[in-house]
C-alpha cells in the first residue's frame, strides 16, 4: 500500500517555513523517492505466484473487513440546504417583523401622552477634522485670510502625510531584515531538531527489524520452545485488556468530576444569586432611608420663611432627584405658605416635569430643537494652531502653541514607531525561540506517534503470521511472510523522509 506522506508531523514541521517554490521542490522529490525507491523496486522484484503464494507474500487475510467508522458521521446531501433554505427564511421573517414594528409603533404613537413623546432634536454636524473645518471656513466665508490658512493647513497635512509615509516604510524594512536573520537563525538550529526526528525514526524502524528478526526466526526453527509466545513488541491481551480497563476507570472518574463540577457551578450561582438578592434589599434598605431624609430636609424647607424663588427651586430639583410621586409632591408643598392657586401651579409643573420621558438639549449645545443641521467644531488637533496662527500671524502666543504641539506630535509619533519597531523585532525573536523550544518537545512525540502507526500498520499482519503458524503452514511460508513482513516494516507506512 502507498501512502502520500505529506501529513506527518515532521513534514508539516519541515514546510511550515519554506516558500511557495520550496514546498512545490520538496514535495515533488518526495513523489520522486516513492516512485524510484519503492514502486519500480517492487514491480521488477515481484515474483509471479499463484494466487496463494501472493496471499502468504503480501500477508493478505482470508476476511478483512473495512472499519465500522467509515459509515459514521456521514451528512445526507439534502440536509445540507437546510442552512440555506433556514437563512433565506430567517431573512424574510426579519423584514416581515421589521414591517411589523413600523406599523405597531404608528398605531401607538397617538396613544401616547403628548409629555411622553421624544423630544425632537437638532441633528448636530461635529467637525472634528482641521481639514474639513479649513474648508468649511473657506467655503462658508472665503477671503484672503480663510483661504491663506487653509491652504496651509492642507501643505502641512499633505507634508505630515509622506513624513510619515516615508518612516513607516523604513521601520518596515527594518523590521522585515531583522526578520530575515531571525529566520535564517531559526532555520539554521531546526536542522539539528529535523535530524534528531530523522534519525530517532530510522532508529525506531532497526529496533524494530532487529526484534521481529529474532522472534520470526523462532518460529522458523524446529522444535521452538516459544512456539504460543506472542509477538514481542505489541501488547498481550492481557495487558490490553488491563488498558482497558484503565481507560474505563478514568472515564468514570472523569464523569464524576464533571458531574461534582456541575454541582458545585449550580450551587455557586444560587449562592451568588442569593447573595445579590441580599444586597438588593440592603441597597433599597439604604435607598429608603435617604429619600426619607430628603423628603423632611424638603419639608424644613418649604416651611421655613426663605426666599420664594430658592424654595422653589430646592423643592423642584428635590422631588425630580428623588422621583416622587404626585402625593408626595402634594405633600410637601402644600406645607409652604404660598397661596392656593400658586401651590397648585407648582404642584402641576413639577409632577409634568417629573413625568415626561426626555426633555430638549440646551440650545448653545444642541440647537433649538428644529430638525434642520446645525455646524459646530470640537477640534483636538495641533494642525488647529496653525490654522489660529496663519490667520492671525500677529498673534506670537499661536505661534508657540503651534510649534509646542507640533514638536510634541512628531516626537509622540517617533517614539511610538521606534518602540513599535523594537516590540516587533523583540517578539519575533522570543517567537522564534518558542518554535525552536517547541519543536524540540516536540521530536519525543513525532517519535512515539511515528512507532504507534508502525505498530498500527504491521500489528494485522503480525496477528495473521501467528493465525497461519496455528493452522500449520509450512515453514518455507512462514519464511516468506516474515520477510515480507520485515519488508513492510522497512518500506512500508509511515514513511522516513529527510
Amino acid at each position: 500500500m502507498i501512502v502520500a506522506p505529506f501529513n506527518d508531523g515532521e513534514t508539516r514541521r519541515i514546510q511550515r517555513n519554506l516558500t511557495g517554490v520550496q514546498k512545490k521542490n520538496n514535495n515533488k522529490t518526495r513523489e520522486g523517492v516513492i516512485v524510484n525507491n519503492f514502486i519500480k523496486d517492487n514491480e521488477q522484484d515481484m515474483p509471479t505466484l499463484t494466487l496463494d503464494d501472493t496471499k502468504d507474500s503480501l500477508i493478505i487475510s482470508d476476511a478483512a473487513k473495512l472499519p465500522h467508522q467509515l459509515k459514521e458521521n456521514q451528512i445526507e446531501p439534502e440536509k445540507s440546504l437546510l442552512p440555506i433554505s433556514g437563512i433565506a427564511v430567517g431573512v424574510m421573517g426579519v423584514m416581515a417583523g421589521l414591517s411589523w414594528f413600523v406599523k405597531r409603533n404608528a398605531k401607538i404613537t397617538n396613544e401616547i401622552a403628548k409629555e411622553k413623546w421624544i423630544t425632537s432634536f437638532t441633528r448636530n454636524i461635529s467637525i472634528n477634522e482641521e481639514t474639513v473645518q479649513a474648508l468649511v471656513q473657506m467655503v462658508q466665508n472665503p477671503n484672503n485670510k480663510t483661504i491663506r490658512a487653509g491652504l496651509g493647513v492642507l501643505t502641512l497635512t499633505a507634508t505630515a502625510f509622506m513624513g510619515k509615509t516615508f518612516f513607516d516604510g523604513f521601520k518596515e524594512v527594518w523590521v522585515k531584515k531583522k526578520e530575515a536573520d531571525i529566520q535564517k537563525n531559526l532555520q539554521e538550529q531546526l536542522i539539528d531538531i529535523e535530524t534528531q526526528s530523522f534519525s530517532g525514526k530510522i532508529q525506531i524502524i532497526r529496533n524494530a527489524l532487529s526484534e521481529k528478526t529474532k522472534m520470526f526466526s523462532k518460529y522458523l526453527t524446529y522444535n521452538s520452545e516459544n512456539q504460543n509466545q506472542p509477538f514481542g513488541m505489541f501488547k498481550s491481551a492481557k495487558e490490553l485488556s488491563f488498558g482497558a480497563k484503565q481507560d474505563n476507570k478514568k472515564r468514570m472518574n472523569s464523569g464524576f468530576k464533571y458531574f461534582m463540577l456541575g454541582g458545585a457551578t449550580i450551587a455557586s450561582i444560587v449562592g451568588l444569586s442569593l447573595y445579590s438578592m441580599k444586597n438588593l434589599r440592603a441597597g433599597n434598605m439604604e435607598v429608603e432611608k435617604f429619600i426619607s431624609k430628603t423628603k423632611k430636609d424638603m419639608e424644613t424647607i418649604a416651611k421655613s420663611n426663605k426666599d420664594k424663588n430658592f424654595v422653589k427651586e430646592y423643592l423642584e430639583h428635590g422631588l425630580q432627584f428623588i422621583n416622587a410621586k404626585k402625593e408626595v409632591v402634594e405633600e410637601i408643598v402644600n406645607q409652604a405658605n404660598w397661596e392656593t392657586a400658586e401651590k397648585e401651579e407648582f404642584i402641576n409643573h413639577v409632577v409634568k416635569k417629573i413625568e415626561t420621558s426626555t426633555v430638549k438639549v440646551n440650545p448653545n449645545i444642541g440647537g433649538d430643537g428644529t430638525q434642520k443641521p446645525s455646524l459646530s467644531s470640537f477640534v483636538d488637533d495641533y494642525r488647529a494652531f496653525f490654522y489660529n496662527m496663519l490667520i492671525e500671524p500677529d498673534n506670537k502666543q499661536f505661534q508657540q502653541l503651534f510649534f509646542g504641539t507640533t514638536a510634541l506630535a512628531a516626537v509622540s509619533y517617533g517614539g511610538k514607531l521606534i518602540g513599535d519597531a523594537i516590540k516587533e523585532v523583540q517578539v519575533k525573536k522570543i517567537n522564534a525561540q518558542t518554535e525552536i523550544d517547541l519543536q524540540q518537545r516536540l521530536v519525543s512525540t513525532e517519535l512515539r506517534n511515528f512507532k504507534s502507526k508502525k505498530d498500527a500498520a504491521v500489528k494485522p499482519l503480525v496477528d495473521e503470521f501467528y493465525k497461519q503458524v496455528d493452522e500449520g503452514k509450512p515453514k518455507e511460508q512462514l519464511k516468506t511472510m516474515a520477510e515480507n513482513i520485515l519488508l513492510e516494516i522497512k518500506n512500508g507506512p509511515p514513511f522516513v523522509y529527510s
